[in-house]
C-alpha cells in the first residue's frame, strides 16, 4: 500500500507551484524493507529514478499549466521486487501568474454584503472559485455556503503575500440563473490589531475578488467574476472585531440574498479597487476550520444572576447557540478564561472585549447562530438572553495530528493534553501567543521555542512554511527581524531568541521533515539575520548593546518587568548569535554553499562568549540555571573541564531552587536537556515532576487545561496574578514536550526527516512506562518502554525505507531496520530511601520530594521574619553544610532542630 502527497499539503486543489514535490509512505510488514528505486507516471508519461528517496522528491515531468489537474501514481522497487502502482491522486495547479486573474477587486463600501448573477449553460463538466479578500470573507453560491473555511484568506504579511483560495464548487451549480455572494467583515486587514490599539493596519476599504470558471464538456470554458457590475448592500453585520466580538441583527438580512432573482434594485453599485495581483499565492497550508464542538459540563448562575456556561477545556473559537424569542430579542454572549468569585474574570482580556451579540429574527421556529468573523480564548461563557442550547466551537488551523506521547503519570499525561490544546488554539492562521487579548500575534520568539514541539505533534511544514515566507518579507534591508510576523508594531528592534527565528525555524522543519528546500528558499533570510547581528556585535563579537527580551519570564523577575531575569541578557544574546551562526553554517554545507565563513564566525562567537562570560573553572558571570543550560546546550564551552563544572553547577543551583523552575523563556527548553546530557536525568525528572509553584505540574493541580503565560497566572490562594500580563493560554513552557519525547519516550531524528531514527528511552522520575507515536514522513515510528517484575522492556517500531539506531537503558547500542523490535533486561528498582536525620546535608534534604519544603516551612513558622531569607538562604547555602550545622546559624532556633527531625521521620514513614 502506497499514499501519495504534494508538499506538505493534504489537499492539493489549487497548489501554488507548477513543479510540486512528491512524497509517498509505503505499508508494508516486510522487516528491513528499503526502497531502491521508484516509477512515477502522469499524463501518460512514465519516469523511474534509481533512489531510495520517497520524501519531497522532485516533480520529474513538464511542469503544470495554470489550473492543469494531472493524476498521478507510484510505485517503488524493493526487496520483493516492484510494488504494485498506488492509487492515482491528483494534484491540480492554481492561478499561478498575475495574467491568469481577469476579475477585479470590488467593494462593498460600508456594508457587508456583495451579490453578482450569471448564466451556465447545460454540460457542466467542473468548476472552480478562486477568491480572497482584503478583510475576511464567506462566500455563498445559490443560497449555500461555499466551503468550510473560517476566518478566510486568513492574515499573512498583507503588503507582500495575499492568500487565495481554492474551491470545486461544480455541485453548487445550476444550469441556467446562478449566484454568487459573500460577506465581508474587518479581520486582521481592517480590525482592531496588537495592544498598541490601531485599526485599519493595511487599509481601510474592504474588498472581495472572486472569479469563477466553468468548463463544459464540449471542451469550452465561461469565467465569471467581481467587477463593475456588482452590487452591494449593508447587511445584517454591525460589527465584527477578531477582539471584540461580533454584533449580529438577523433582522436586516435580506431574505434570499445569494439566491439568483434577488431584488438587488435597492443595493448599491460596488467600488473596484485596485491591488497588484502579483501578491497573490496559494496556501501553503490547511485553512482553519471548525474542528470540534463541545457540550457544556455546568451550568451555573454567577452572583450577578447571570447564567454561567463551564465547557470543561480552555478552548479557542466560539459559541453557536440556538434562541427562541421576538423580534429584536437579544442574546449577548461575553467570554473570558476563567472564574473569579464566580463571575467571568476579564482583566486578562485588557481592553477586547470579547462579546458577540445576536439580535433575534423572531423565527416562530427558533433560529441558530454562530458569529463567523471573530474567536475568543475562553473556557466560560456568560451568556443572557432566550437561548434554548449553546455549544462552543473549537477553531483553529486544520492541522493534521502526527504526535502523541503518554505515560504512567496522569499529571504529566495531562500536562501534554494541555500542551496539545494550547497549540491548537494560537496555531490559528499565524502561530500566536495567546488568543484571548488584545495581542494575539505571531511572536517569534515564542515560535522558536516551541517549533520542535509543534513539529512532532502536527504536521506543521506547511503552515509554518508560509508563516516564514511572512517572515522574509517583512524583514528589514539590512536583516533585522520583526519581532511578531506578520509585523504590526509601531516598532521593532532586533532582539536575540526572537530574530533567531530565522535561522532556528527553518532548521527545525528541514530536521523533522527532511525538507531541504524550505533552507533554500530562507536562506537569504537566515545570512541576513546573523550578518545583520554580526554588525550589531562589532568585532569583539559579543552582542551587549540594545534592548532585549532575554529570559523573558523568569519567575523571579518583577511582575512588571519580566525581562529582568537572573540571566543578564547579553548571555542569551551572545549565547543565540552562536547558536544561529553554527546553524547558519551548518545550512550552508546541506546547500552546498561555503560554510567556512560561517563555521569561522560561529568559532569567533564561542570564544568570545567563553573569554568574556565564563572563569577558568567553568563558573558563569550570570550564575543561573538558563545560563549554564545554553552554555551547555550550545556547546559555547570550549574544554572538557569547563563543561563538567558547568553541569554541576547547573544542578547545584537547580536542587538549591528545590527543583522548581528558575528559568524563562531561553531557559526552560533546555534545562531538562542540558541536565539530562550531563547525566542527571532523575534531577530533570524532579524538575519535570514538581508540583510547588512554579513549575510545570503547578498549574495542573490549580485546574489548567492550557498552558500558562506566567508560571503563577494563577495565584496559590486561586487569584488571577495582577501583574496585567497574564494569559491561561500560551504555548512557549510548554516546550518541554520535545523532552518528553526524545528523552522521557526515547524518540527523535538522527537524519533529516527522521529518514534514521535515535531510539533513546531514559527511565527515571518514578515513571512505570513511557510511549512516543509519530507520523514520520515514511509512515509511523514508535518508541515506549515498560517497567514490571524487575525487568523493562523497550519496543521500537520503524517505519519502513528507515533506519533506527536504538541505545537501551542499560547502555548496549543496536542499529535495526524496519519493523517492530523488542528487547527485555533485568532493571534493579530503587531501594526505600534512607530516613533523613539532622546530619543529612542540604543537597541530600533537597533530593527528597517534600524534605527542603518541610524544613523551610518549620523555619518561617517559628521565625516569620526570616521568611524572605529562608526561601533563597537555605536553598543557596553550602550543599554540603548538614541540617544540624545550617540551623546553627539561625539565631534562637530553640527547638526548631527537634521539629525538623520528627517532620523528617513522618515524611519517611509516608
Amino acid at each position: 500500500m502506497i499514499s501519495l502527497r504534494f508538499e506538505h499539503l493534504r489537499e492539493p486543489l489549487g497548489i501554488g507551484t507548477a513543479r510540486p514535490r512528491l512524497s509517498w509512505i509505503v505499508e508494508t510488514d516486510t522487516p528491513d524493507w528499503r526502497q531502491t528505486a521508484y516509477e512515477v507516471e502522469a499524463r501518460g508519461e512514465r519516469v523511474r529514478v534509481e533512489s531510495g528517496d520517497s520524501v519531497l522528491v522532485p516533480w520529474p515531468f513538464a511542469a503544470l499549466a495554470s489550473r492543469e489537474r494531472v493524476a498521478v501514481r507510484v510505485r517503488v522497487r524493493g526487496p520483493g521486487g516492484w510494488s504494485p502502482w498506488s492509487p492515482e491522486t491528483s494534484v491540480e495547479a492554481g492561478l499561478l501568474a498575475p495574467r491568469d486573474w481577469s476579475a477585479r477587486f470590488v467593494s462593498p463600501g460600508e456594508g457587508s454584503l456583495l451579490r453578482g448573477e450569471f448564466r451556465v449553460r447545460p454540460g457542466v463538466r467542473g468548476a472552480r472559485l478562486y477568491a480572497t479578500a482584503l478583510g475576511v470573507y464567506e462566500a455563498e453560491l445559490n443560497g449555500r455556503i461555499i466551503g468550510d473555511h473560517v476566518l478566510a484568506p486568513g492574515w499573512t504579511a498583507y503588503r507582500h503575500r495575499l492568500r487565495y483560495q481554492t474551491h470545486d464548487v461544480t455541485d453548487l451549480l445550476r444550469e441556467g440563473d446562478n449566484c454568487l455572494g459573500a460577506t465581508l467583515g474587518d479581520g486582521w486587514y481592517r480590525g482592531r490589531l496588537g495592544f498598541e490599539g490601531k485599526r485599519a493596519h493595511y487599509g481601510d476599504t474592504l474588498a472581495w475578488l472572486a472569479q469563477l470558471e466553468i468548463a463544459y464538456d464540449d471542451g469550452t470554458t465561461e469565467r465569471f467574476g467581481t467587477d463593475a457590475s456588482w452590487r452591494a448592500a449593508a447587511g445584517p453585520l454591525i460589527r465584527a472585531d477578531l477582539y471584540d466580538g461580533e454584533t449580529h441583527d438577523a433582522r436586516l438580512e435580506p431574505p434570499g440574498w445569494s439566491l439568483p432573482g434577488h431584488d438587488d434594485s435597492g443595493w448599491s453599485p460596488v467600488r473596484l479597487v485596485e491591488r497588484d495581483l502579483a501578491t497573490l499565492v496559494a496556501p501553503e497550508g490547511p485553512p482553519v476550520r471548525r474542528t470540534e464542538t463541545l457540550e457544556p459540563v455546568e451550568r451555573r448562575a454567577g452572583p450577578s444572576g447571570a447564567t454561567i456556561y463551564d465547557f470543561g477545556q480552555n478552548l479557542v473559537g466560539r459559541l453557536r447557540i440556538t434562541a427562541s424569542g421576538a423580534p429584536g430579542e437579544r442574546v449577548v454572549l461575553r467570554h473570558a478564561e476563567v472564574l473569579q468569585d464566580g463571575e467571568l474574570c476579564v482583566a486578562p482580556l485588557r481592553t477586547a472585549e470579547a462579546t458577540d451579540t445576536y439580535v433575534l429574527r423572531g423565527d416562530a421556529g427558533g433560529e441558530t447562530w454562530e458569529p463567523r468573523f471573530t474567536f475568543h480564548g475562553f473556557r466560560y461563557a456568560e451568556v443572557s438572553g432566550p437561548i434554548t442550547d449553546v455549544v462552543a466551537v473549537v477553531c483553529h488551523s486544520d492541522l493534521e495530528r502526527t504526535g502523541w506521547f503518554d505515560c504512567s503519570d496522569p499529571l504529566a499525561d495531562r500536562l501534554h493534553e494541555n500542551v496539545v490544546w494550547s497549540m491548537r488554539g494560537n496555531f490559528l492562521d499565524v502561530p500566536t501567543d495567546c488568543p484571548q487579548r488584545d495581542e494575539r500575534l505571531g511572536w517569534t520568539g515564542d515560535l522558536q521555542v516551541f517549533a520542535p514541539t509543534a513539529a512532532f505533534l502536527y504536521d506543521s511544514a506547511g503552515f509554518l512554511s508560509s508563516w516564514l515566507a511572512d517572515l522574509a518579507a517583512e524583514q528589514g534591508e539590512d536583516g533585522s527581524v520583526p519581532n511578531v510576523v506578520p509585523d504590526v508594531t509601531s516598532a521593532s528592534h532586533a532582539a536575540a531568541a526572537w530574530g533567531d527565528a530565522a535561522v532556528i525555524v527553518p532548521w527545525v522543519l528541514y530536521r523533522r521533515y527532511g525538507d531541504t528546500g524550505i533552507l533554500g528558499r530562507q536562506f537569504a533570510s537566515m545570512r541576513g539575520w546573523v550578518e545583520h547581528v554580526t554588525r550589531l556585535a562589532g568585532p569583539r563579537r559579543l552582542w551587549d548593546s540594545g534592548f532585549q527580551f532575554g529570559d523573558w519570564l523568569d519567575p523571579a523577575a518583577p511582575a512588571g518587568r519580566p525581562d529582568q531575569a537572573r540571566t543578564y541578557p547579553e548571555i542569551v544574546a551572545t549565547a543565540y548569535f552562536a547558536r544561529s551562526a553554527d546553524l547558519l553554517a551548518r545550512t550552508a554545507a546541506v546547500l552546498g554553499e561555503d560554510d567556512g565563513p560561517y563555521r569561522g564566525l560561529a568559532d569567533e562567537v564561542r570564544r568570545a562568549f567563553a573569554d568574556e562570560y565564563t572563569t577558568a573553572s567553568g563558573r558563569l558571570l550570570s550564575d543561573s540555571p538558563t545560563a549554564y543550560a545554553l552554555a551547555l546546550e550550545f556547546a559555547l564551552l570550549p574544554d572538557e573541564r569547563r563543561r563538567r563544572r558547568a553541569a554541576t553547577r547547573l544542578l547545584e543551583l537547580v536542587r538549591a531552587n528545590g527543583y522548581k523552575i528558575a528559568t524563562g523563556f531561553a531557559g526552560t527548553p533546555l534545562v531538562c536537556d542540558a541536565l539530562a546530557e550531563a547525566g542527571e536525568p532523575e534531577a530533570a525528572y524532579r524538575l519535570l515532576l514538581q508540583r510547588e509553584c512554579p513549575s510545570w505540574l503547578y498549574p495542573l493541580t490549580m485546574g489548567a487545561t492550557t498552558i500558562w503565560e506566567r508560571w503563577d497566572s494563577l495565584l496559590p490562594d486561586g487569584t488571577v496574578n495582577p501583574s496585567g500580563m497574564t494569559s491561561f493560554n500560551h504555548y512557549a513552557f510548554g516546550a518541554v514536550a520535545d523532552w518528553l519525547h526524545r528523552t522521557v519516550a526515547g524518540l527523535a531524528p538522527a537524519a533529516p526527516g527522521y529518514r534514521e531514527l535515535a531510539i533513546r528511552p531514559r527511565p527515571g522520575g518514578g515513571l512505570s512506562h513511557a510511549r512516543a507515536r509519530l507520523r514520520t514522513p515514511y509512515g509511523l515510528a514508535a518508541s515506549s518502554w515498560r517497567i514490571a517484575g524487575g525487568r523493562i522492556t523497550v519496543e521500537a517500531v520503524v517505519p519502513p525505507n528507515t533506519t533506527a539506531h536504538v541505545t537501551l537503558p542499560g547502555g548496549e547500542r543496536v542499529t535495526v531496520g524496519s519493523g517492530t523490535h523488542r528487547w527485555t533486561a533485568p532493571h534493579a528498582a530503587a531501594g526505600p530511601a534512607a530516613p533523613l536525620t539532622l546530619d543529612s546535608t542540604l543537597a541530600e534534604v533537597a533530593d527528597r520530594p517534600g524534605a527542603l519544603r518541610l524544613v523551610t516551612d518549620a523555619v518561617v513558622r517559628r521565625l516569620p521574619e526570616f521568611a524572605e531569607h529562608v526561601e533563597a538562604g537555605l536553598g543557596a547555602a553550602d550543599q554540603n553544610l548538614t541540617v544540624r550545622e545550617a540551623v546553627a546559624l539561625i539565631p534562637n532556633a530553640g527547638d526548631l532542630p527537634a521539629e525538623i527531625e520528627s517532620g523528617f521521620a513522618r515524611l519517611h514513614n509516608d
